[in-house]
């Protein structure tokens, strides 16, 4: 059972972008007693007409509410923030959800229990227009007594999970997630210019890999569990089998001008990975190459 069963739990917003909107907007929506504070206050106007409090100070507006939730454009920002409101975080349940690293997440943890207040660090996924529905996914990971305290209050902005008590958890996740769109949707643009570059339809060429793309959703999870118990399967065939499209993948593109630093990585992986007398797995098992490759902690800091 939640803590905050209490839907109208005292909200504090600091940060009135596109997304502190939102958030704050829906809060009061919600019922929440809400206090924004920004520090351009002019941004604070819509928000007062909706009913929320303006504070006239970033550290005002935390002792004003149980709960408060930081959204700013960077790290930076927060770290000023921060610095302002140090007097009064005692007894706070500071939830942060502007983007950052997850070392800048521990890092805030830290400055949190340094300063008598509870961290849960988050991440939103989705369009401000979106904030309040279930669209819109928000990792959090830090001080669980903190999550789970206003749980309620955080349901009300969007579909909630919480990634553990490594307040570091929840960047991970969102920066990955965020992460694998950008890898595929550049990979489509590479692909759409090959079409393109051939003269056929790149529409109908879209239509169909949207249509392909939902079978990727077993394989996407049936990946991540070769990987966390490193046992794998032949799962797209052998790395045999598909060795043997990939130079024509590559002489294509190069026939055509166009990038093949990904087909001619995922080639060299492959040769590396049949080397060592693992043909007979699927293409899951190349992370065990990009492990092997990846730097040790004292190389990467000595370069």
């Amino acid at each position: 059972m939640n803590v905050d069963e209490n839907p109208r739990t005292p909200v504090t917003v600091i940060g009135l972008g596109k997304m502190g909107t939102a958030i704050a907007r829906t809060l009061v929506g919600r019922g929440h007693p809400t206090t924004v504070w920004n520090r351009t206050g002019s941004r604070a106007a819509p928000l007062a007409a909706l009913g929320a409090d303006v504070a006239r100070t970033a550290a005002d507006a935390v002792a004003a509410s149980p709960l408060v939730i930081v959204c700013l454009l960077d790290g930076t920002a927060v770290e000023a923030v921060f610095e302002t409101i140090a007097g009064a975080a005692r007894g706070k349940v500071i939830v942060n959800v502007t983007s950052g690293s997850p070392a800048q997440a521990r890092a805030a943890g830290e400055w949190a229990q340094t300063h008598g207040a509870r961290y849960v660090d988050g991440g939103i996924m989705g369009d401000p227009a979106a904030v309040g529905s279930p669209e819109v996914l928000l990792s959090f990971s830090g001080d669980r007594v903190g999550f789970d305290t206003h749980r309620g209050a955080l349901e009300d902005l969007g579909t909630v999970g919480y990634h553990g008590e490594d307040a570091g958890h929840a960047a991970v996740e969102f920066l990955a997630q965020v992460a694998v769109g950008y890898e595929f949707l550049i990979g489509l643009l590479h692909t759409f210019a090959l079409i393109t570059a051939e003269g056929a339809d790149v529409v109908g060429f879209a239509e169909r890999v949207a249509g392909t793309v939902e079978g990727y959703v077993p394989l996407v999870k049936s990946f991540g569990e070769a990987v966390a118990v490193g046992e794998y399967g032949p799962d797209l065939g052998s790395l045999h089998v598909q060795r043997a499209l990939m130079d024509d993948l590559v002489s294509h593109r190069e026939a055509l001008g166009m990038d093949t630093v990904r087909m001619r990585e995922i080639r060299r992986l492959m040769d590396r990975r049949i080397s060592d007398g693992h043909g007979d797995q699927g293409f899951s098992s190349l992370f065990e190459v990009l492990n092997d490759e990846r730097p040790h902690r004292d190389e990467a800091e000595d370069e």
